[in-house]
């Protein structure tokens, strides 16, 4: 039994169509019309996959149903597809704002001694499974080791599964979705012996700039920012905002607090985040530390170009890191084609971002 793709076209040009001819304030009601027909066709897929399994047995289907939105601990799963020796376990997390899921891994390697934790925000239509098959962070957790969370965006908070980094309560400390994030990170480093100075978070696209919003608002829990293709602090408070700073088009906010050691990844070429985004980015970022400024042009043998900039503090450290991708997209650098939005021309966000972490203990 096959699905007949054709079927939604009609509904997906029209929600499209209007679009094009709205305006950006009610933009976000024929998003949702689009959104309905990518949910619609999902669903009808969803059944024809259905149709073509065989039954299960009994028990099974009551597992299933134990989704991660509602198990209060995690469940160890062998993490099977891939072979790692870890476990990738299913958890959630709930306060006054929400219940959000999450995947963790727990590498092989570790055996309750002190390590670092990762904080992995996906971005829109991700979800944690996708994301750590594209970025392949779970394979170097094994080599660190370190433990990586991933936290899951749910589509009754976000249809498209985005982050919501445009909406003021949602950049604002102990409040909206960045409560839930900390809470998880807490809840991690209460339950596992994590190093608490060696705490970090990191995330693409909308889970990039949820990621630089972690880092502003919690600057005594992280310890560093990475930020691949995503915005800068509160450079949206709405949907037309968010439409015109993906554009570059920022709304530029005071910066509480302190800044973070940042590393930023930027393909000069995104056409879904402005590359201007980076620069606003460490921007924000190194001001007023970086005293200095080094450009470094490299090569990925068969792949990308790209510079990456050091931003140094007075004591010569480096603060903040600066690759700018040429020729590259809107997709994590260094990816496997396992997962959603990457690029595995390079080069390797994931390895440099875990380097540029370890050197800020």
């Amino acid at each position: 039994m096959k699905l007949n793709h054709k079927l939604f076209a009609p509904m997906r040009a029209a929600a499209r169509a209007l679009m094009r001819r709205t305006p950006a304030t009610t933009a976000e009601a024929f998003q949702q019309a689009l959104d309905n027909a990518t949910a619609l066709q999902r669903a009808a897929r969803r059944m024809v996959d259905q149709a073509s399994t065989p039954p299960r047995a009994p028990a099974q289907p009551a597992a299933d149903l134990l989704g991660a939105i509602d198990l209060p601990h995690e469940v160890p799963r062998p993490e099977a597809r891939t072979g790692l020796p870890g476990q990738f376990s299913d958890g959630a997390f709930t306060n006054e704002a929400g219940t959000r899921g999450y995947k963790l891994y727990v590498p092989s390697t570790y055996h309750g001694q002190p390590v670092p934790l990762l904080v992995m925000l996906h971005g829109c239509t991700q979800d944690p499974d996708d994301f750590a098959k594209g970025t392949q962070m779970n394979v170097l957790a094994e080599e660190l080791p370190c433990i990586v969370v991933y936290p899951a965006q749910s589509q009754q908070a976000n249809p498209s599964r985005c982050w919501n980094w445009f909406n003021e309560i949602d950049q604002q400390r102990d409040h909206g979705e960045p409560s839930i994030i900390a809470g998880i990170t807490r809840h991690i480093i209460a339950t596992h012996a994590v190093d608490a100075g060696q705490v970090y978070v990191a995330g693409l696209s909308a889970g990039g700039a949820m990621a630089t919003i972690m880092g502003t608002l919690y600057p005594d829990l992280y310890a560093a920012v990475g930020v691949h293709s995503g915005l800068p602090f509160a450079a949206a408070d709405d949907l037309p905002s968010a439409l015109a700073a993906m554009k570059g088009d920022f709304k530029r906010r005071h910066v509480p607090g302190r800044a973070l050691p940042l590393i930023v990844f930027h393909g000069d070429q995104d056409k879904v985040v402005h590359p201007a985004a980076s620069d606003e980015l460490i921007a924000q970022g190194t001001m007023p530390l970086s005293k200095s400024s080094v450009a470094e042009p490299g090569q990925v043998p068969d792949g990308h170009a790209y510079t990456r900039t050091l931003h140094h503090r007075d004591d010569g450290n480096v603060h903040a890191e600066h690759w700018l991708v040429h020729g590259g997209g809107h997709a994590w650098f260094g990816g496997s084609a396992d997962g959603s939005y990457t690029d595995a021309r390079g080069p390797d966000a994931s390895r440099e971002m875990l380097r540029f972490f370890r050197t800020q203990r």
